[in-house]
Order: structure tokens, then sequence, then C-alpha cells
């Protein structure tokens, strides 16, 4: 006799908070998990850039040296540098260990909205409200981007490096592929809608989505259907970070980050600190 194979299990989705952190930068206008979830770096509009550990809270190193707010942040594989930008216009390239800028990197015409590595943290790739993307070699002293690439008509709102390919969304409603060995631009979809921070669950199964109304949407990436709403506050959720490989999710409301895991832990605090 053949026995029916068990259900599959619905995914784990992060709807318990675990704990808020007061992180004391003004508002927050970005919050990103690092490469393997152990840490949490804030940006901040009072121009630092913050990071935490992410089991505790705790804050362990505070990062200035931006003339104005910070806009993204983004770690390297082996955690031992980060990048940032910021309305100032600048792309730094920070040492973790020393807090110290590496090297601070100048060519964009407006503020900075978006960075990231590339996978062996080899370049720093960040988009611009000048509707451009800049590709910076983090091991040459050359203060020049090595590739521009600015064929969007407007502001460049979020990147993405994948292996040799990077995605690009601009406000002007389209997101284009590059191949980046190749400097060719694939072409690409049209979206017609604004939106805030979005990304996807550790395991692909659900899109997220900032939301104006307090809240985050969970979509089923196969059904198009929301299936949570996860209530954060009463303000905009500026900024969101899903955890790598765990159901662990990072919101950025206002002045604080709140941590959201799938399962509730035996206190709910604030454990953020100066």
């Amino acid at each position: 006799m053949a026995f029916p194979l068990p259900r599959p299990q619905p995914p784990q989705l992060p709807h318990h908070l675990l704990r808020t952190v007061d992180c004391k930068q003004g508002a927050i206008r970005a919050v990103r998990f690092n490469a393997d979830g152990n840490y949490i770096l804030s940006c901040g509009g009072d121009k630092t850039l913050r990071l935490w550990s992410a089991s505790r809270g705790t804050l362990l190193k505070t990062y200035s040296g931006h003339g104005y707010e910070v806009l993204d942040a983004d770690g390297a594989f082996d955690n031992s540098h980060i990048c940032s930008c910021s309305s100032d216009k600048t792309v730094i390239l920070w040492d973790v260990a020393s807090g110290l800028v590496s090297r601070k990197l100048r060519g964009h015409a407006g503020k900075v909205n978006c960075v990231r590595f590339n996978e062996e943290a080899t370049v720093i790739v960040s988009g611009s409200i000048d509707g451009s993307v800049r590709c910076w070699d983090t091991r040459s002293r050359r203060p020049e981007p090595i590739q521009v690439l600015d064929e969007a008509r407007d502001g460049v709102s979020s990147v993405k490096v994948s292996e040799y390919e990077l995605l690009s969304g601009s406000v002007d409603g389209r997101v284009r592929r590059y191949d980046l060995r190749m400097g060719q631009l694939y072409t690409g979809h049209k979206n017609t809608s604004y939106k805030l921070d979005c990304c996807l669950s550790h395991k692909d199964t659900h899109v997220l989505s900032c939301s104006e109304d307090g809240y985050v949407y969970f979509w089923d990436l196969v059904e198009g259907s929301v299936s949570l709403k996860l209530p954060v506050g009463k303000a905009t959720v500026q900024s969101l970070s899903f955890h790598p490989s765990e159901p662990r999710l990072l919101t950025a409301m206002e002045g604080s980050v709140k941590v959201w895991g799938a399962e509730p832990e035996d206190t709910v605090e604030d454990q953020g600190q100066q």
C-alpha cells in the first residue's frame, strides 16, 4: 500500500516582534542585514552609519564621515568593509574594524540613493538621482569609476548585483538589466507604480514591500496574493531587509529599527544603546 506524501509545510514568515532598537540617528533612511545576517547596518539622517549586533541589538560601532544623511549601505562578504552612500553625492568605503574611511568616491552629480558590493567585494555599484549607475574598483586608487551606465531617464532608486549581471530600478518606471562583462543593456519590463523598499524572503517564496500605511506586505510569489499584512507602526515603513538564511526581518520606521522572527523569544524589549 502506498501512503500519501506528507503535505508540505507552509513557509515561516517573521511576524513576531523580537526587539526594537532605538538607533538615536534621527530618521533611519535604510536598514540592512550584513552578508551572513549576524549584524545590522542602520543609515541615519544624522549623517552616521551604525553597526549593531543582530542577536542582541547592541551598538558595536559608529561610522562618521558623510556630510549629509546616509541613504544606503552594504557589507562585504567577509565583513571586512562596508560601503555607504549619501545625499552628499559621495560613496564611502569603510574599514569595519577601525571605523576609518578607506576611500571616498566622488563623481555623481546628485544624491546617491543606493549602493551594493559585487559578490567578491571588488566592485561597488552605486545609483544616483542623476540617473546614472557607477561602478567603482575597490582595489584601485584611481578616483574615477571604471564604468558609467547612464541609460536611465530619471533617478536610479535601487541596484542589485548578481555574479556578472546588474539590475537597476529607476523612477522612470523601468528596470534595466546589464551584463557587466560586456557593458551591454538587456531589454527590461515596464513598472508604472513607485514603491518604497522591497525584497524577497530568504527562500524566495514571498515578495515583501514597505508601505506608507505602516504595514509590510508579504506577497506570495506564485499566487500574487497577500499572505501577511504585518503592522509595524503608525508611520511610513521606510526600509526593510530579510535575513539571508533565516525567517527574520528588519524594518525601519522613523528613528527605530525592529527585528521580527517567525517564533517569539522569551522577552521583547528595547535593547538599543547609545
